[in-house]
């Protein structure tokens, strides 16, 4: 593997969520330690999962993985880090201050700004040599999906920038946060990402048209900011089938094609190919294998005689439809197919004769790419970070501004130019979405699990403040009451039949309905036992399916598979055939 010729220190695999970014570095940092080097795995990833992958619970703190010696992972848990960057600024004035300030302090280091810094703080101390990786040959960062990642990799030259600027009191750290003490660790970050000889990139995609275009779009991002070591791994690449399996042959030409057809950008780096595996990868005896070529034909180990149950999309989709309106929001794991699936609910909606409002809350989805075409009473939009951003500036400077003379709008231009500002400005807009589907459908295609969460949360944060300041006797109805009131909003999970995808999908319910959000429905997407291939490394990769669908049935009363396709569901009447797609197919 060329991405493996003298590595540096520093390695990050990022790309489109579902590409494989965590099993291409947990075997890495395996390949690593078993040719005797010190290696630290870390997950960057909010919805992070590489604990289910080795078996192991990590968190927050380094941990050996006994069963490779020299291995240790880490993952920065987005909570837990947040929860010591507070105590870290309140400990200190704890029984000084009084309750009331301490509560106001408090107030203003709950929410989804104080979470990202936090994480960012546990990620550059990583990069500057901090005690806690000394002594390793290695430090792997397996990253979040792509937005979320371009966002995190920003933020020492963001962080930087502002404090350069004179800006190191920023009110939305809160009064007593302190960031100028900062400026050399974010510089010194910046340094060891721009440096070749210490940082390189492993930009991580499937043989398909969505993930290979998110990685160009990725390198001129990163490359833009100083990160020009890159090398590509095209992960899970159907080997040449034999037989006539019509769904695998179509599959491996659409494989070839897209590879044949790289984007220009990532022409001219170094390109690793890994094979699609019949199992999948969870454990170390399975990872151990993920590098190295297949040595034979997949085993033709024959799948029980199972029927995947009938569970038609069409079904919830009329279901939805009976209200009339409402918010329809597809969550899960990144790379799971919300945005195909966000575009045939809409479609399908339109279709039933509705308006509805088609939207994306993730930096890296492309909606307009598969829709591909316009459809009577379908709008499509996307909340854009940056146009949100400079939308949500622009309104502040001319009202709260509009009062103040030069020097104060000076102040207030200042404030708003911390990389804060983003996160707000997306939920204000997230916020009007919601208000808009009381008269029209409006259906969300999500960011992956993790950015989700953050956004979900900075909801809460909103919600908590409006109360205490209207008070318990006062109506008032916020985005947070919305989304709990399942008349109003609909939740789709949205998962793959493999464990990972499962268990996190699991995991996101739980923190929904600790949010008072229940979700409403499943979607197993792109299911191989249901498309019922004859070819035998498909069949083999279907038989692995079948306790992952059982699972999802036996949990939840309403739920639906999706089969995997032979062509990708681009355009109106793909999208709708998918909606339609026949689902009752034997597993011989």
């Amino acid at each position: 593997m060329k991405f493996l010729d003298a590595p540096p220190r520093f390695l990050f695999f990022t790309g489109k969520g579902g590409v494989g970014k965590t099993s291409i570095a947990c075997a890495t940092a395996i390949s690593l330690a078993r040719a005797g080097k010190r290696v630290l795995l870390v997950s960057t990833d909010p919805a992070s999962n590489v604990g289910q992958v080795f078996g192991l619970t990590i968190g927050n703190t380094v941990t050996p993985v006994a069963a490779v010696p020299g291995l240790s992972a880490l993952e920065i848990d987005p909570e837990q880090a947040a929860d010591a960057y507070r105590e870290r600024i309140i400990g200190p004035v704890r029984g000084l201050l009084p309750e009331k300030e301490l509560a106001s302090i408090t107030e203003q280091l709950s929410g989804s700004c104080t979470t990202e810094i936090a994480s960012f703080n546990e990620f550059t101390a990583l990069l500057t040599d901090h005690d806690s990786v000394a002594g390793f040959d290695h430090v792997l960062f397996d990253t979040a999906p792509t937005g979320h990642t371009i966002r995190l990799l920003q933020l020492p030259g963001s962080w930087t920038e502002f404090l350069n600027d004179g800006k190191g009191d920023a009110s939305c750290l809160g009064p007593l946060s302190g960031l100028d003490k900062q400026r050399s660790i974010y510089a010194a970050a910046v340094t060891a990402l721009a440096d070749p000889q210490r940082t390189r990139l492993v930009l991580v995609a499937r043989a398909q048209r969505s993930p290979l275009a998110e990685i160009a779009r990725t390198h001129t991002e990163l490359a833009d900011i100083g990160l020009t070591r890159q090398h590509v791994v095209i992960n899970g690449v159907l080997p040449a089938p034999t037989g006539g399996d019509e769904l695998a042959g179509a599959i491996y030409q659409r494989e070839q094609a897209a590879l044949a057809a790289l984007p220009t950008q990532l022409a001219g780096l170094p390109l690793d190919l890994v094979e699609l595996k019949a199992t999948n990868m969870v454990g170390i005896a399975a990872l151990d294998t993920l590098l190295t070529p297949n040595t034979a034909a997949a085993p033709t180990v024959p799948a029980p005689e199972v029927t995947v149950p009938a569970a038609p999309l069409s079904a919830l989709v009329d279901e939805l439809a009976e209200s009339g309106h409402g918010l329809i929001m597809c969550m899960g794991k990144g790379g799971v197919g919300k945005t195909t699936l966000a575009a045939a609910i809409a479609v399908a909606l339109a279709r039933r004769g509705h308006q509805v409002h088609l939207t994306t809350t993730d930096p890296a989805a492309h909606l307009t790419d598969t829709l591909d075409g316009n459809l009577a009473g379908l709008q499509v939009s996307r909340i854009d970070p940056a146009e949100a951003t400079a939308a949500y500036r622009q309104r502040v400077l001319t009202t709260k501004g509009a009062a103040l003379d030069e020097q104060g709008r000076a102040t207030l231009a200042e404030d708003l130019a911390s990389p804060c500002t983003e996160e707000v400005a997306v939920f204000q807009a997230f916020s009007r979405i919601i208000h808009e589907s009381r008269r029209r459908f409006v259906v969300v295609d999500t960011a992956p699990t993790g950015h989700t969460l953050l956004l979900l949360d900075a909801t809460g944060s909103y919600h908590r403040e409006i109360a205490r300041q209207m008070g318990d006797n006062a109506n008032f109805t916020t985005p947070l009451m919305r989304l709990q009131n399942p008349e109003e909003t609909k939740v789709l999970l949205v998962t793959l039949a493999e464990t990972t995808p499962r268990l996190e999908a699991e995991g996101l319910q739980t923190d929904l309905q600790r949010a008072g959000i229940a979700p409403w429905a499943w979607v197993v997407n792109n299911s191989l036992a249901a498309a019922a291939p004859t070819s035998p490394l498909l069949r083999q990769r279907a038989a692995t399916e079948l306790p992952e669908i059982g699972a999802v049935t036996a949990a939840h009363h309403r739920f639906a598979v999706v089969p995997k396709l032979a062509t990708d569901p681009v355009g109106v009447e793909a999208l709708t055939a998918m909606v339609g797609a026949a689902q009752t197919m034997p597993v011989n």
